[in-house]
Order: C-alpha cells, then structure tokens, then sequence
C-alpha cells in the first residue's frame, strides 16, 4: 500500500505536534474574533450591519481580514493591522535616520528592533481603537454602558490588549507550529470568510443579480490567476558565483560554484501588505469620524477601496514599496562586499562591476515583479465592477487575499515536506518536490 502523506504528517511526532498545536492557536484566535468587547450591545450591531452598512467598501474590507471580527467589534477586531503599519513606519525610520539603522545591524539590534515595533503597536492600537469608539457611538443603541468615558477607556484598554494576545499568538505559531505565524493568521480570517461569501454568491445567482456565465468565466480567471501566482512566487532567477581557491591554515577553502538566487518578485507579498495598510489607516479615521467631518467625509469618499484614486494610489504605493523593500533586504552593495570578501566572482563580470551587475539585475526583476502585483491589487476592482460581484467574492478574485492565500499555503507546504523528508518520508507530491523554478 502506498504511504499516503496525510498520514505520514501526523505519524511524525514533531510534525504532528506543531500541526496540532498551530490548530489549537487557530481556534483561540477565532473565538476571539467573536468575542465581543464589554459594553456592545450585539444584536444593536447585527441590525446595523444588516442594513445602514451594507455596500460599506471600508467596513466590508477590514471585516474580509479579520474574519468577520470587526463587524462583531470582537477583543480581536483590529487583528495584526495595527503590527504591520507599526513595521512600516519603522522601516521607513531605518532608512531615514542612519543612526537607527546602525543601532538595528548591531548585536542584539533586532530585539530592539522588535520591541520598538511592540510598544510602537499599543501607541497605534491605542489611536485606532479610540476612533473605533467613536464609530461604535454612531451606531443606534450599540453602547449599552451608561457613562461614554468608561466605554471609551474599557474598549481601548480591551481592544488593545486583543491585538497584542493576537501578535504573541502569531509568534507562538511562528516558533511552535507550521509556517509564519502573522501571515497564518491574516489567512485564517480570509479563510473564515470563504463559506459566507460562496453562499452569497450562490443566493445572488439564484435570484438573477448575477449571470451564471459570469460566475463560469470569473472562475475560469481565478484558476487561471492562482496558476499565474504560484508560478511567480516559485519562480527564481540564478546569478552564479565562483569562489576561487584560499589556503587558511593547513586547510584549502573555496574552488566551488554556488549561485545567488533572487525571486522574479524578491519583496514578495509584502509591498501590497504595506500599501494597502499605508491607504487603510487614513481611511479607516476618515469612515470613523466622516460623518461629523465634512473635509474627512469627502477623503473617505475620495479613497473608497473600489473607486479610481485609491487604486491609482495603490498601484503607486506598491512599485514605491517593491523597490524600497528589495532595497532594504538585498542590498547589491552589501551583497557585493560579501562576494568579495569571501574570494568570489561572477563569471564574466569584472570585480568592481559587481555592485553594478546585481543593482541592474534587482531592477530588471522589481519593475516587472511590482506592476504583476499592482495587476493582481487591484483585479478584485476590475471584476467587482465589471462583472458586478460583491466585494467579499472579487477580493477572492485577486488582490492581497489571494497573494496571502496562495504564498502562505507555499510556505506553509514547504515546511511540511522538509520536516517528511528529514524524518525520512515521502513529500507533499508524488513526483519531485516543491521547488522553486530557474528561470
């Protein structure tokens, strides 16, 4: 009989261990995302849902994240967002002010690193929370507490600390469990999301909001869409090294080739995280306090997730971040000095064009790899409003999900398969391994 490797996952004792216990986290983090804070009155935000709301694109889009948390103004509403736009300032602190950066490449540098983000998180949780107050007393008969300052106070302090129990469960997962523990998160609340939003679909057909060939050529584009981004995400471009012959000692280094891999998108999923995040946090003060605000009320309307500026501005935002991010981790300079240092050359290219050859090289690969992403960012638009899908099935389609889905399942699959093989299994896949592709 075959070995099947879903049973080979869990014959394995550390795998079935980390498997289990990033499980059991994921089932924390999803009664917390129902878990609703002290003082809201339910079925007040069920009403409100149900009707003031609907076709809300910013409500709709942060609910999409969170697994339905926000709309149920859960302990875990905020999610990791308020993490992530803390890392994003923070990078752009390193870039901007040197002086951070070489406290960052010390010793113990990124512990610090990681505990500005952390403190920088409860600063940007404290704000996003006391402007979700203020939202939930635009809601009828939502606060059910008597005083608004107690509320207030209560929200943030509970809020708050759901997001930072949401990061240190992430982390659990990240050193205990099976994949990138933010990243698993970010894809269980997308997941969470998929029944309601199939149902949905399935109900519009039936009544004839939608054409039935519409949804069959939409599927066909999504199939078509994923084969395009799993093919991306594997895909490698090879920069060969030859490292010549060195004498330490009695002992004879070097006279090897080896090969310096950069992806055909070296940033990754992580320009579309940053830009989306950099447009949300206006967005989300500009809903919160619009209706009081005339100049917010007319931003709000100005960046609406489905409208032309905000995709505009996030086409730009993600080229901007593609080569900021690459910039940051593969520095050609450094790269260059490491190759050098270590007795090694490109064959055909002259030693002090190095820098210049990987700089030209990162170029080519970041321009196509940030317009591929600006593609897939903003499709869920294209097929909202082309086809006239709602957005919790368009941002299936494309966009941040889609990537987070897709790149998460690699990663997540990736790891599986090391921890079979070392323990002497079969992979994932019958034929070869999942591997990344030498283009």
């Amino acid at each position: 009989m075959a070995n099947n490797p879903i049973v080979n996952m869990f014959k394995v004792k550390e795998l079935r261990e980390r498997l289990l216990f990033t499980f059991g986290v994921l089932v924390v983090f999803r009664l917390g995302s129902v878990l609703t804070i002290p003082g809201i009155n339910p079925q007040a935000l069920t009403a409100y849902f149900d009707t003031m709301t609907r076709g809300n694109a910013f409500v709709d889009y942060m609910d999409f994240f969170a697994g339905g948390a926000f709309s149920n103004f859960s302990v875990f509403m905020l999610g990791v967002m308020p993490y992530i736009s803390t890392q994003i300032i923070l990078q752009l602190a390193l870039i901007i002010f040197p002086s951070l950066k070489r406290i960052a490449q010390d010793d113990g540098g990124q512990k610090k690193v990681q505990a500005w983000t952390r403190i920088g998180t409860v600063f940007v949780c404290l704000i996003q929370s006391l402007a979700v107050t203020v939202y939930a007393a635009s809601i009828p008969n939502a606060i059910v507490l008597e005083s608004q300052l107690g509320f207030r106070l209560l929200a943030m302090l509970t809020v708050t600390t759901g997001t930072m129990v949401t990061i240190w469960l992430g982390e659990q997962i990240t050193s205990r469990g099976i994949g990138n523990g933010i990243s698993m998160l970010i894809f269980a609340g997308i997941v969470a999301r998929l029944p309601s939003a199939i149902w949905e679909l399935g109900r519009m057909v039936k009544n004839g909001d939608i054409n039935f060939v519409s949804v069959i050529v939409v599927i066909v584009m999504f199939v078509g869409i994923v084969a395009l981004v799993v093919y991306e995400q594997q895909g490698q471009r090879k920069i060969p090294v030859h490292y010549a012959k060195r004498v330490v000692g009695r002992k004879m280094y070097g006279g090897q080739s080896s090969y310096i891999p950069f992806k055909i998108n070296p940033s990754g999923v992580i320009p579309v995280i940053f830009a989306s995040s950099f447009l949300q946090f206006p967005l989300q003060f500009a809903t919160y306090l619009g209706p009081n605000v005339r100049w917010l009320n007319r931003l709000s309307a100005f960046l609406t997730p489905s409208g032309l500026w905000y995709n505009i501005l996030l086409v730009v935002l993600i080229v901007f971040f593609a080569y900021f991010y690459t910039q940051v981790t593969l520095n050609p300079t450094e790269i260059a000095k490491s190759i050098r240092e270590n007795g090694g050359s490109i064959p055909g290219i002259r030693t002090d064009k190095t820098e210049e050859y990987m700089q030209k090289v990162l170029n080519r690969l970041v321009l196509p790899g940030s317009l591929y992403l600006a593609v897939i960012a903003v499709l869920p638009t294209v097929i909202q409003n082309l086809f006239g899908f709602p957005q919790s099935i368009s941002m299936l389609m494309g966009g941040t999900s889609l990537l987070i889905l897709v790149g998460v399942d690699l990663d997540t699959m990736s790891q599986i398969e090391a921890l079979l093989k070392m323990h002497h299994h079969d992979g994932l896949v019958k034929k070869g391994r999942i591997r990344s592709r030498n283009l």
